[in-house]
């Protein structure tokens, strides 16, 4: 199966880059391109790409209002990949927020912006553990109550724990010497207790509400 990709950045040079660096791969495809936000409603819909790779800086609609008008408005929506130039930017932070899966710089090389779709398209979360405490430090409220309102159990939050350093399933399940299969029902569990889309967005409500510290 192709994964099918929608760019979006106001920048020619970026979108030609990275349109070389996908075609070139047999499982992957540019199906359009956008050059501002507002652009991206309409050809999400009739192109129903797999991944958005999202400049967060735009000039009209910026990257953060896009991802959060597009994840509230359509049904299935794609996976967003926020590409920025600087990682520890308070856009990057609040796309994050907002719900996209993770985030790529512009220097990235080619194999790791083809890494980076793949894994995202195929529902993981592209975590990046130490930038992600760089960021809510910089920028994240705290002392939210989110976590005591999931009522998270004892085994949920020590998987949380160990999903904000980054640890995969097959990791975590090591870590606990149990299956992979409980590990996937233990994540599901928490993403749907906190009552978000992906591994991303649940560490970053662990580190919002001081289940976890930027400080470690």
């Amino acid at each position: 199966m192709t994964t099918g990709v929608l760019i979006v950045d106001d920048d020619e040079l970026i979108r030609v880059g990275l349109r070389a660096i996908i075609d070139a791969q047999p499982d992957l495809r540019v199906l359009a391109e956008a050059a501002d936000g507002a652009e991206v409603p309409p050809l999400v819909a009739r192109h129903r790409p797999d991944v958005v790779l999202m400049d967060v800086r735009m000039p009209g609609i910026d990257g953060i209002q896009a991802t959060r008008h597009l994840l509230a408005t359509s049904a299935t929506p794609p996976r967003v990949l926020v590409v920025t130039t600087f990682a520890n930017d308070e856009y990057v932070y609040e796309a994050l927020r907002a719900g996209a899966s993770g985030f790529l710089l512009k220097r990235a090389r080619p194999a790791e912006v083809v890494e980076a779709v793949r894994v995202v398209a195929a529902g993981e979360s592209l975590l990046f553990p130490a930038a992600i405490r760089q960021l809510v430090g910089a920028y994240g409220p705290a002392g939210g109550d989110r976590l005591c309102a999931a009522r998270l159990t004892e085994r949920e939050a020590e998987v949380l724990r160990l999903m904000t350093t980054g640890r995969s399933n097959p990791e975590i399940a090591a870590h606990l010497v149990v299956g992979v299969e409980t590990v996937k029902t233990h994540v599901g569990n928490v993403l749907a207790k906190l009552g978000v889309r992906d591994r991303t967005q649940a560490v970053i409500a662990a580190y919002e509400s001081g289940f976890v510290t930027p400080s470690g």
